[in-house]
C-alpha cells in the first residue's frame, strides 16, 4: 500500500460512516435500539479506522517528501477563484469538527452503555450533525482534492 491509495480509501470509509450514521438515525427513530447501538458502534469502527489510515497516509507523504515535510501537512488544492475560497472554507470547519467528533462520540457513547439516555439523547442532538458534516465534507474534499481539482492541473509556480 503506498500514500496514493489512501485517500480513496479514506474516502470511502467517510461515506461508509456518514450511511452508517444516517442507518443508526434511522433505526432510533423507528424505536429499533439494538440496531441502532449496533449501528453506531459499527460508525465509530469505521470512523476510527478512518483515523488511523489518515494519520498512515500523512506519515507515508512525509516519508515520500522528506525534502519537504509541509508536503505532508498540506495536499495542494487546483482550483481557482470562487472554488478556492468554496474548498477552503469547507476545509477549515471541516478540520475544527474533526477535531471535536472523538471526544463528542465517545462521550455520547459511554452515557448511553452507561444506561444515561436523557444525557445521551441530549449530547446527540450535537454529535450526530457534527460527525455528520464531518463524514460529508471528508468525501468532498477527497473529491476537490484528487478527483475535481487536482493539483497537477494547476499551474503551480
Amino acid at each position: 500500500m503506498t500514500a496514493a491509495d489512501l485517500p480513496a480509501i479514506n474516502a470511502s470509509l467517510n461515506a461508509t460512516a456518514g450511511a452508517l450514521l444516517i442507518l443508526g438515525m434511522i433505526f432510533i427513530k423507528a424505536d429499533r435500539k439494538q440496531a441502532h447501538g449496533y449501528t453506531m458502534g459499527a460508525a465509530f469502527v469505521v470512523s476510527s479506522i478512518f483515523l488511523v489510515c489518515y494519520l498512515l497516509h500523512k506519515y507515508l507523504v512525509a516519508q515520500e517528501h522528506a525534502a519537504d515535510p509541509t508536503r505532508a501537512l498540506h495536499t495542494p488544492f487546483g482550483g481557482e477563484g470562487i472554488w478556492r475560497t468554496v474548498y477552503y472554507v469547507m476545509l477549515i470547519s471541516h478540520i475544527i469538527l474533526a477535531i471535536c467528533v472523538p471526544p463528542l462520540a465517545i462521550i455520547t457513547m459511554r452515557h448511553a452503555l452507561a444506561g444515561r439516555y436523557e444525557k445521551h439523547r441530549a449530547l446527540s442532538k450535537i454529535t450526530l450533525p457534527i460527525w455528520l458534516y464531518v463524514s460529508v465534507t471528508g468525501v468532498l474534499v477527497y473529491f476537490f482534492l484528487y478527483r475535481w481539482f487536482p493539483a497537477a492541473a494547476a499551474s503551480v509556480p
